[in-house]
């Protein structure tokens, strides 16, 4: 069910569309403008899936900029100033005196801007994917080749920048209903006076930036690393993909970033499965000390030794799930889960990119070819507690498989782990 939508209006006289979901301390999420209304938030599986992961003991809310989606349509004049009252009437409106604040692509520097002018207010600042200059996202040439498309025929730009932004068929209308060519042209033409890098000083909220390698513009990792160096104790985090850095989000805010659960009114299907999680250790120092474009190569060739190692041991690989953000592989036989986390092990230490390595059993919900559940989570938190190239299983698996693995344990006593009610008693493996 969509979230019910509510409307306020600014002290310059626009109406503006919010809503808010959830319970728990406030998120405000600004609107990725002019790409992204609320609307389709709640209904592309790619950004319903975000809400997941983030908006646990949360409470999320959501709005539409003046000009888009469902607040006033009429021609707006676009600034920073303009976009913060915008945030400031939805806050007073729903009585905030506190809040986190999330600014996504081009929203960055409203957030930055209103963060610095409201220490008050804003109590965390997250900037994702985004810069603090829209003049110089608007001098790369990506940029510049996009704009053209618009010009000439602007069907065909929102076709393509439906397929960038979702896989779902609606998108491409969702997105063609949510802004006029007229606002889009006034906001497009307005990006390059929106400069909040005078502002990254001043920001004295707890601040994380999150950089996405593989993103339409390429260049916002370059301007990303300028935005985190000028915002003293700014956390920096670069991924590989867009989702890939909606875990780091979570752990920032203090929620539990269990994996997404399956979007409504998803085909799926449950049953019982062995679950092998593996993951970089130290990924960012590796970046550091390799460089992103060698690091980036290394975990490709790694990523596909692995899900081969899978294969050949019988398991099934998800595909939803890339090596920087976790490798994801799930089992029938307790016994090849071990076998297969053991070269996986031996193929990270040959490839210069040790893992973190864990196995769990239980029951899990799948959706196409991914999967869901407390399982997974479990995994997922046993191979965070692993040693460089080492296999830690939990006594499930253990008992599954001590009979035919044709290997040893070493017992590593109960363990507390992150979201997980109980304490879970986890194993070393080791080669007979």
């Amino acid at each position: 069910m969509e979230p019910q939508v509510q409307y306020t209006r600014t002290k310059d006289g626009v109406n503006i569309a919010y809503s808010k979901v959830g319970e728990g301390p406030p998120l405000v999420i600004m609107p990725m403008m002019p790409m992204l209304s609320m609307q389709m938030t709640w209904e592309l599986p790619e950004f319903s899936g975000s809400d997941a992961i983030i908006g646990r003991g949360r409470t999320r809310i959501r709005y539409d900029s003046r000009g888009f989606g469902l607040s006033d349509r009429e021609p707006q004049e676009f600034t920073l100033d303009t976009l913060g009252i915008d945030l400031e009437a939805v806050t007073d409106r729903i009585g905030l005196d506190r809040f986190d604040l999330m600014g996504v692509f081009n929203a960055g520097p409203a957030a930055i801007a209103y963060a610095a002018r409201n220490p008050d207010r804003v109590d965390r600042l997250i900037l994702y994917t985004t810069f603090a200059s829209g003049a110089s996202l608007a001098s790369k040439p990506t940029f510049g080749a996009f704009l053209a498309m618009r010009e000439v025929d602007w069907e065909s730009y929102v076709s393509v920048m439906s397929r960038q932004l979702s896989s779902d068929s609606r998108a491409a209308s969702m997105l063609h209903d949510s802004a006029s060519p007229a606002n889009y042209q006034a906001f497009i033409e307005a990006l390059p006076g929106m400069d909040a890098s005078g502002y990254l000083a001043d920001v004295s909220s707890e601040t994380l930036v999150v950089a996405a390698r593989e993103v339409t513009m390429a260049m916002i990792l370059d301007d990303a690393r300028t935005l985190a160096a000028g915002i003293a104790g700014a956390r920096f985090v670069v991924v590989d993909t867009i989702g890939a850095g909606f875990p780091a989000v979570a752990d920032f805010l203090g929620v539990d970033s269990d994996l997404p659960t399956p979007h409504p009114g998803a085909d799926v299907r449950s049953g019982t499965a062995i679950i092998l999680f593996a993951d970089i250790v130290d990924s960012t120092v590796l970046t550091e000390k390799l460089g992103d474009d060698a690091f980036r190569e290394k975990a490709r060739e790694l990523d596909t030794a692995l899900r081969n190692i899978i294969r050949e041991n019988g398991g099934t690989p998800i595909e939803g799930k890339l090596l920087g953000d976790g490798v994801l592989a799930t089992f029938s036989s307790a016994s090849q889960a071990i076998a297969a986390a053991l070269a996986c092990g031996k193929a990270g230490e040959d490839g210069g990119l040790p893992l973190h390595l864990g196995l769990h059993a239980g029951d899990v919900i799948r959706e196409d070819n991914n999967v869901f559940g407390g399982a997974v989570n479990v995994a997922a938190r046993i191979s965070g507690l692993s040693a460089a190239g080492e296999v830690l299983v939990s006594d499930t698996v253990r008992s599954l498989a001590r009979t035919s693995a044709g290997v040893s344990f070493e017992d590593r006593g109960e363990q507390e782990l992150k979201g997980v009610g109980e304490a879970v008693r986890v194993w070393a493996v080791s080669p007979s």
